[in-house]
């Protein structure tokens, strides 16, 4: 199933799928590796605010809509990328958000199943998810 990008009035439309594949579509040539990466900060006002805001729990959408206004920024620049790379689709896209590596957790974060090795290090890593939302990378504890 393709996840098409919708069109602003004016612009045309760029075909994009978390897909491997366009089930209606042949690949005829593979252009490589595309992506957008942006980094945005909320500021110090409105993260003052939003912290507040976390304190009492439930949504908040400060960072909810930093999020979201990024997430469409790094789209729009892969899409100008995989254009300038002379492509006419994008398959397999995906969104990662890394947090950072710890050496331990902290308190409130919460494991879970995903265990990978680092190929920098050969270190076996665990996942872990703070109260946010955020993923951390913690070394596995051997023993």
């Amino acid at each position: 199933m393709s996840d098409q990008q919708a069109a602003p009035e004016g612009r045309i439309q760029f075909p994009i799928t978390t897909a491997l594949e366009f089930p209606e579509w042949t690949i005829e040539h593979n252009i490589g590796l595309v992506f957008g990466l942006v980094v945005r900060s909320m500021g110090a006002a409105k993260g003052f605010t939003a912290g507040f805001k976390a304190l009492a729990g439930g949504e908040v959408k400060q960072y909810t809509k930093l999020l979201e206004d990024t997430r469409r920024h790094a789209l729009d620049r892969m899409i100008e990328n995989a254009q300038v790379a002379g492509a006419n689709a994008v398959i397999w896209s995906l969104f990662v958000r890394r947090h950072g590596e710890s050496d331990q957790p902290e308190s409130g974060w919460v494991p879970t199943d995903e265990v990978f090795t680092d190929p920098g290090t050969d270190r076996k890593m665990r996942v872990w998810t703070d109260p946010a939302g955020d993923r951390h990378y913690v070394p596995e504890q051997q023993g």
